[in-house]
């Protein structure tokens, strides 16, 4: 080969040589924070990818998930968000804990950060208001504190005769636990009944509650709010039936489980709606000009099977009220 066209060759070469030789654009990454174990929510994992599509963005396509579980020991979602925050990823979504979101905003004050919690994050001091959240955060925010005594007067209403009722709360969610402690306190003495309030924060607390509720002979449960119930849902159905005790919870999820009450919105619509945010935040919006929304949408859910099972009838005016029966 001549001198001259090899110097042509090699110049040729040159030129076709970047179209290879640099990497694609570095895929954005969000950092995903939850209390619980993927094995515990697979639904609500499918809810917040498909508002990630919804918005353009596939898991692993074009997006990758940086997932951090405390696995039901809230005291390691601080750690985890730290490390998140380590990791510089692109925004920290944590969709279905109160304590999570918190963990995330001690965390970073500059990563965006789009939550979805049953706590008011005006009243905690996270955001400014709904409209415009200010600094990093947006979200999506439940009734789940707002319809706590609710669910205690529906109980009621099923178990009028009943004079003591027990409330369950996780006592590592303070957000939460104190709130609907107070709250349904309060309704319980409009009612003339008293509560007893018991804790549990891992799947062997639960079997020492009913214990307790059987020793005690409360009459039924009012489960509070919480991630971690959320992700126990079929075991709380299974262990209130098998004890025998009349129980209402948030999610539909609790009563399609088996469980015979439920009183609240959809977790689901909260982890769909959490997905479409973050993918706004990935598409360049800021959260400042992203409002919080507020889910008010709550549905009374009962199961006919689970009720029978218990000996229990449900008076004309709960099966009026409810927007699905199982039966």
């Amino acid at each position: 080969m001549k001198r001259r066209e090899f110097i042509t060759l090699v110049g040729s070469m040159s030129v076709a040589w970047p179209l290879v030789a640099y990497p694609q654009a570095t895929m954005p990454v969000i950092g995903f924070l939850d209390p619980r174990s993927p094995d515990a929510i697979p639904n609500l994992l499918h809810a917040f990818r498909e508002g990630l599509q919804e918005t353009g963005y596939t898991e692993g396509k074009n997006v990758t998930v940086e997932y951090r579980w405390a696995k039901d020991q809230n005291n390691q979602l601080p750690a985890l968000a730290v490390d998140l925050v380590g990791r510089q990823v692109t925004v920290i979504a944590a969709p279905g804990s109160t304590t999570a979101m918190l963990a995330a905003y001690a965390a970073t004050s500059t990563i965006p950060i789009v939550f979805g919690a049953a706590a008011d994050p005006i009243q905690l001091g996270l955001v400014a208001s709904l409209a415009r959240p200010g600094r990093n955060m947006t979200g999506v925010i439940t009734l789940g504190l707002e319809v706590a005594p609710k669910r205690l007067e529906l109980l009621h209403d099923l178990l009028p005769t009943a004079t003591t009722i027990a409330l369950l709360v996780n006592p590592t969610s303070p957000a939460l636990s104190e709130r609907t402690t107070k709250d349904v306190q309060a309704a319980a003495r409009s009612l003339g009944l008293n509560i007893h309030v018991l804790h549990a924060q891992t799947a062997l607390d639960l079997e020492r509650v009913f214990a307790t509720l059987i020793e005690q002979r409360v009459g039924g449960l009012v489960i509070g709010a919480d991630a971690f119930f959320t992700g126990q849902a079929q075991e709380l159905a299974a262990l209130a039936l098998h004890h025998r005790v009349p129980a209402i919870y948030q999610y539909p999820e609790f009563t399609a489980a088996g469980g015979l009450m439920s009183y609240g919105g959809s977790i689901r619509d909260t982890y769909h709606q959490v997905g479409i945010r973050v993918g706004r935040v990935l598409k360049g919006e800021n959260p400042v000009d992203i409002p919080v929304e507020q889910l008010t949408k709550v549905e009374l859910s009962l199961n006919l099977k689970t009720a029978k099972a218990l000996g229990l009838t449900i008076p004309p005016s709960l099966l009026r009220r409810a927007d699905e029966v199982i039966e």
